[in-house]
């Protein structure tokens, strides 16, 4: 059962933010991702949604698959929340609105600069009416500068942001994770921030205002690489021509192909690994700085080598002696593996009008319990109803800014 509007008691074996109000006017992916984590803590999140077409990401496809009319992006990341669906230039709808947004413990947006406060619900208004409130928004680019309205999408930020350089080998040009990540980072950041402004305001009592924006999360991202690249006299990343993990550390990290499918390598001794797969080539390489001023001859001639037996063949050679190495799983083989089965990652949730699906669940684990929900993804709107009955049972909020 839902806390109501009006309830913020939290009793000893509730979620940590059982009894917190979050109303999330984000859609896409990096707010709803925040908002996501949020939910899965416990907190109440109320989504709010243009009435007829609600989040773009209701119809944001990134495959084929529609789940219960609608794409599988959505149901993935909106699960465990509620649809308030609401026309915000509607003098009604907004003062509706108003009253969750007296209310809310987190209010929190993915708009561009400007939007919100085009709405009428930026934060200094918000504050105005609930001077405790949490504020969060995520951007593309921040708050100011030239870039601050250009489109936050997230394979152009990880094109600005340098991410592109990294992934690939030396000839393949920029390459791109092929994962929204820029998007889960600003959205995990967000959480981040908003978790410890509500801390403090559980000290001190004040709320507070958290930015984030997807470049400063990109850049981020890459802390360890950005350090390197400050203390290395300005040099570029330079990635391997062949299997090519990381570009900055030496062989054989990296990725191969066996006879039967894939082996990754992480650090180790070159001339240990000669000894242990029967490669004599590599024993030559002694010299610890050769695994990275030599990493592209090492790592052809590893590579040569890995492709005469299974991976499991390697994986029994190398493990024993406690190589750092795995074998390359695609999700089947993940999914039917005892190692992955006893985590227990995967829920199953249903939808108000009955429809299940399997995602993922929350992965913070609390005392030792699971952090799992049955609740799936709202159609839009589906909570008018029971959100209005509870604002007519309510004191009126002041909703005059």
């Amino acid at each position: 059962m839902r806390a109501g509007l009006w309830e913020s008691e939290v009793s000893a074996a509730s979620k940590p933010l059982d009894g917190l109000l979050v109303v999330d006017f984000s859609q896409f992916l990096s707010g709803p991702s925040a908002a996501l984590r949020l939910a899965d803590l416990g907190a109440r999140v109320i989504k709010i949604e243009r009435p007829e077409t609600g989040d773009i990401c209701r119809h944001l496809y990134t495959s084929n698959i529609i789940m219960n009319g609608e794409s599988s992006v959505f149901h993935a990341i909106n699960r465990n929340k509620e649809s308030f669906a609401v026309d915000l230039k509607n003098e009604d709808d907004k003062a509706r609105v108003w009253e969750l947004l007296a209310r809310a413990d987190v209010v929190m947006h993915n708009y561009r600069p400007g939007v919100m406060e085009r709405l009428g619900f930026d934060y200094a208004r918000v504050q105005a009416q609930n001077p405790n409130v949490v504020y969060g928004e995520i951007s593309g680019y921040g708050p100011e500068g030239p870039w601050r309205d250009k489109p936050g999408q997230d394979l152009l930020l990880q094109s600005v942001s340098g991410l592109t350089w990294l992934s690939g080998n030396a000839d393949a040009g920029p390459v791109p994770m092929g994962l929204s990540i820029v998007d889960m980072l600003a959205g995990a950041h967000l959480a981040q921030g908003l978790l410890a402004c509500l801390v403090r305001r559980g000290r001190s009592g004040a709320g507070g205002l958290v930015q984030v924006s997807m470049l400063e999360s990109a850049f981020d991202f890459q802390f360890e690489t950005i350090t390197t690249f400050f203390n290395d006299g300005g040099a570029l990343p330079e990635r391997t021509r062949h299997n090519n993990a990381h570009a900055y550390l030496g062989a054989p990290y990296g990725i191969y192909q066996t006879s039967n499918g894939f082996l990754a390598l992480a650090m180790g001794s070159i001339p240990k690994l000669g000894q242990l797969l029967g490669c004599p080539a590599l024993l030559s390489y002694g010299e610890v700085a050769q695994a990275f001023t030599q990493r592209d001859e090492i790592k052809a001639t590893l590579a040569a080598h890995l492709r005469t037996a299974t991976t499991e063949a390697w994986l029994a050679v190398l493990e024993p002696a406690d190589i750092w190495c795995a074998n390359v799983l695609t999700w089947d083989k993940l999914l039917a593996h005892e190692g992955f089965a006893a985590l227990n990652m995967v829920q199953e949730v249903t939808m108000a009008d009955g429809y299940r699906y399997r995602t993922t669940r929350c992965p913070i684990r609390l005392d030792g319990e699971l952090l799992t929900s049955s609740v799936g993804s709202p159609q839009l709107g589906q909570d008018n109803a029971a959100i209005l009955a509870e604002l007519a049972t309510l004191q009126p909020a002041r909703h005059d800014a």
